[in-house]
């Protein structure tokens, strides 16, 4: 095994201990909503349906691939507290929040969320074969699809109340924007993981349908770059770069692409992706980071280097690698292995560091929280040793 694969390996198995002990809550169930930086639980801290997912979603895979009973175990306590209690059996969907014992909070149904729980729940059954699991990921595609598809002008709409009556008081952002980028990398990425274990004629069709929304409207045809938010027709409604979000969706097309095994659009979706790799090469520091975003309106770099963007670039250059066989895109994986490690890896209370300042210092914020989750880190840790081991 390869120096980083072996590296990657080790910390992946340390994330996992991190999660094991001390995300679970063994009072009111579940997980902790919130744990701070010195790994101390925040009681009443909410329950994001986001973490809760991403959590199903992390030991599901670990099970899948270690075949140890305990992740299984822990797979199973996210997988039955998500149906439990975020699973609105009225209207359908699963809601925003929940409080810390497990009341309905913020009853909102942000298609972003029903997403990840689509995700973590496809997952789930994969590595489980609980048939009930895979009726609620159908049932989460079927409500998704009714409510939120774009019959007229193509991909999902945002965001919905608590019945699915249309809002204006969205939840992942302030502008009066119908459509995201973000969104919709998420939904492909559920419908993909969905399509692995229930390859329904419908579903298939959707999942070819955002690969082409993707290559027709979110990539700028010119800059390579995803544009980030949108009105229903389609109109961008602004010029921010996500470097982040680039460098993901480099990798998250391509796997769809593989999965859905259609000649017609795989060397379409292949050069694009390496098209949007190369493009996110321009949001890197000397010290091999990516920033975290450019507002060209106002000409403002944020320098900040995020956690998740660091995973996802390893994970993004190294599949640019793959495809074109470009050493400086392998140099620049390993690269931002050579940074997670030095500045994101908490060597003493473990987990990782949520961000890094331009000035290269840790903040010691959160290790648990609606966002901060296991989900990006050790998928990437996963990803590099598949990768560097089917060589």
């Amino acid at each position: 095994m390869e120096p980083l694969a072996r590296e990657a390996l080790t910390e992946w198995k340390r994330i996992l201990a991190y999660w094991e002990k001390y995300a679970p809550d063994y009072e009111r169930g579940g997980f902790h909503g919130r744990v701070n930086y010195d790994n101390k639980p925040v009681a009443d801290a909410a329950r994001s349906v986001i973490l809760t997912s991403r959590i199903l979603w992390t030991f599901s895979s670990a099970y899948r691939y270690f075949h140890r009973r305990k992740y299984l175990v822990l797979a199973d306590r996210a997988y039955h507290y998500l149906y439990n209690h975020f699973r609105d059996v009225q209207n359908g969907g699963v809601y925003w929040s929940v409080t810390a014992t497990g009341a309905p909070l913020d009853t909102r149904k942000q298609l972003y969320a029903q997403a990840f729980a689509m995700y973590g729940i496809s997952e789930y059954y994969a590595a489980s074969k609980f048939q009930p699991a895979l009726d609620f990921a159908k049932e989460l595609f079927q409500v998704v699809d009714k409510h939120g598809y774009d019959a007229e002008f193509g991909g999902y709409f945002e965001s919905f109340g608590t019945k699915w009556e249309t809002v204006d008081d969205l939840i992942l952002s302030k502008m009066p924007w119908n459509k995201s980028q973000n969104t919709h990398l998420h939904l492909i990425e559920a419908f993909t993981n969905l399509y692995r274990v229930w390859p329904d004629v419908v579903l298939k069709q959707r999942v070819g349908h955002l690969l082409d929304m993707f290559l027709e409207k979110l990539i700028d045809s010119d800059t390579h770059r995803l544009r980030l938010f949108f009105n229903q027709r389609w109109s961008p409604q602004a010029p921010t770069i996500s470097y982040g979000h680039d460098i993901e969706a480099s990798w998250l097309l391509w796997e769809t692409a593989e999965v859905l095994h259609d000649p017609s659009r795989t060397e379409l979706v292949k050069q694009k992706c390496i098209k949007v790799a190369a493009a996110a090469c321009t949001g890197l520091g000397e010290d091999g980071a990516l920033n975290y975003e450019f507002d060209p309106a106002t000409n403002h770099l944020n320098r900040e280097r995020s956690w998740w963007v660091l995973a996802e670039q390893m994970v993004g250059f190294y599949n640019a690698y793959q495809l074109t066989k470009e050493v400086h895109f392998k140099e620049k994986a390993e690269k931002s292995w050579t940074f997670i490690k030095k500045h994101f890896i908490d060597s003493q209370r473990g987990e990782w560091y949520g961000s890094v300042t331009p000035e290269l210092t840790s903040i010691k914020g959160d290790k648990i929280n609606f966002w901060k989750c296991p989900y990006h880190n050790s998928r990437a840790c996963y990803e590099m040793v598949r990768r560097l081991s089917e060589k």
